[in-house]
């Protein structure tokens, strides 16, 4: 609570307050819906069998309810105005089967590491703290695995594969640890351990990247988000429902346990059911007393641990649903890390992502690059002509004017310098000059076209092999702005000069 406290007054200073153009039209009703549905549901799992008896009023209405929810969000996704998850999303069968492999991996994930420390403090005798340090081998598992196959898809671009083996090398972990008992050592518990986070490493990422690969363009973002929603609904029904299984099994276990402790006399019944709560007081006894005990919450967590296997399982069959498709640019080079399986989605912005797309692009953009592009269009100019054309074109368009001295400053270069070229296009017909403004003739207006257009034809294949495929529109508005920006710092701050990107940015 304090450490929230403290991050709340933090965001609350730091943050700023961005004012949006247009006022984003909340999905209130779908937030309120998936809320009540995904918590009836959770409750139910939680409740289930130890709270109430499955048969209850009580669990049957939370069941009923949560699907009547969830069914109902569905309904209202199909009609508001900005869904908080589209549900034409899942006519995308990548999306479907991602989603639900998210969800499974959360939930087997989940489901087995919370008892898992549990595990180390009962049976091992461990304190909470060494607990902790001792599953930094699945942490490490899950981080080299993670690396090794986001270098595998950024070399050669097959995916697929990763979450088929993850999914089967996931199950054998878990198979392996529900065999962990009180004889085990800890260098094979930590093998096993090692195994379990190898498996999760291999699933994890990949997902949000075969994702990124299909959806539409300004579904990104929601996209991203979604398999982030199923990964987080997915660890939490692991924890209520494997809470539940642990539950149900420690009941008669424990008693059993406390039972032949007892009869071993090293110490009363009361004194060892007090002593069995705290992993600390029940390695405190005598170890005949501590023996049945801790065999009972070997046994327990074993059967947690087992029936998390089916669930892995079923992951491996989900995963041979999985298609392989090409990967765009983005895609590749953002996988040789972690990524974004493991963390929230960066922005949901995609007119944000598509502008950063379109900068990355232009700032490793070379002149030969620019060169060859106007000289493969369709214009009758050469290079140095075809540069003060559209000079005319970016000073007009995005300042209200061409001014050979605005031109020539942006530049840092004196005016005379400029001088041959653009008295050699006022000659030519392409320009008009009045004082020291330029503008287009009908000639000039159509060189400036046919250029714009071969540009926009590069950069919008260039794009799609990145984020996908936007529309013109939000093209040029990116490629505005950055252009923008671009000169705007250029004209008031003095930073070098950043020819190739600025010339690609004025003929988007």
């Amino acid at each position: 609570m304090p450490l929230a406290i403290v991050v709340v007054i933090a965001a609350a200073r730091t943050i700023p307050v961005v004012k949006s153009v247009t006022r984003p039209v909340i999905d209130y009703l779908g937030i309120a819906l998936v809320a009540v549905g995904a918590s009836a549901l959770i409750l139910a799992t939680s409740w289930g069998g130890n709270e109430y008896a499955w048969g209850s009023p009580a669990i049957i209405g939370l069941f009923v309810g949560g699907l009547v929810a969830l069914g109902l969000f569905c309904v209202v996704e199909t009609r508001a105005a900005e869904p908080m998850l589209p549900m034409r999303l899942f006519s995308n069968p990548v999306f479907t089967v991602c989603s639900i492999l998210s969800f499974i991996v959360g939930f087997a994930m989940l489901g087995a590491m919370t008892f898992l420390p549990t595990y180390l403090q009962y049976v091992d005798g461990d304190s909470a703290t060494i607990s902790g340090v001792r599953t930094l081998p699945m942490v490490l598992g899950l981080l080299i695995a993670s690396v090794f196959s986001g270098n595998v898809v950024s070399k050669t671009g097959q995916y697929r594969i990763f979450p088929i083996v993850g999914s089967l090398v996931m199950a054998v972990g878990l198979y392996l640890m529900s065999r962990m008992g009180p004889e085990t050592g800890a260098w094979l518990e930590s093998l096993y351990m090692f195994v379990l986070g190898t498996g999760i490493g291999l699933c994890m990422q990949v997902l949000t990247i075969a994702v990124q690969n299909t959806v539409e363009y300004t579904d990104l973002g929601t996209a991203t988000s979604g398999v982030t929603f199923f990964r987080t609904l997915g660890s939490s029904f692991g924890t209520a429902v494997f809470g539940t299984i642990y539950t149900n099994a420690l009941k008669p276990n424990l008693a059993d346990g406390v039972r032949a402790a007892a009869e071993t006399g090293a110490a009363g019944p009361v004194v060892i059911a007090k002593a069995a709560q705290s992993p600390e007081e029940l390695h405190k006894l005598p170890p005949e007393a501590a023996a049945p005990i801790v065999d009972a919450y070997a046994d327990t967590i074993h059967t947690v641990f087992l029936w998390t296997v089916p669930v892995a399982l079923l992951g491996f069959v989900v995963a041979l649903f999985l298609k392989q498709v090409e990967l765009r640019d983005s895609a590749r080079m953002g996988s040789t890390d972690m990524g974004e399986g493991f963390a929230s989605p960066s922005t949901a912005d995609s007119q944000r992502l598509l502008e950063f797309s379109v900068a990355k692009i232009l700032g490793t953009t070379e002149m030969d690059t620019a060169r060859r592009i106007v000289s493969e269009s369709d214009t009758r100019l050469d290079v140095a002509g075809a540069w003060a054309v559209m000079q005319v074109e970016l000073f007009t368009r995005m300042v209200g004017h061409a001014n050979l001295a605005l031109i020539a400053a942006r530049r840092h270069l004196p005016p005379e310098v400029l001088v041959p070229v653009f008295n050699r296009m006022v000659e030519e017909g392409y320009l008009t000059r009045h004082g020291s403004l330029f503008s287009h003739t009908a000639a000039g207006e159509r060189e400036a076209r046919v250029i714009s257009e071969a540009w926009g034809r590069w950069l919008a294949g260039r794009v799609e092999q990145d984020v996908g495929r936007p529309s013109g529109t939000e093209l040029r508005a990116a490629v505005d702005t950055i252009a923008k920006r671009l000169l705007v710092e250029d004209l008031t701050q003095g930073l070098p000069d950043r020819t190739p990107e600025l010339t690609s940015a004025t003929t988007g």
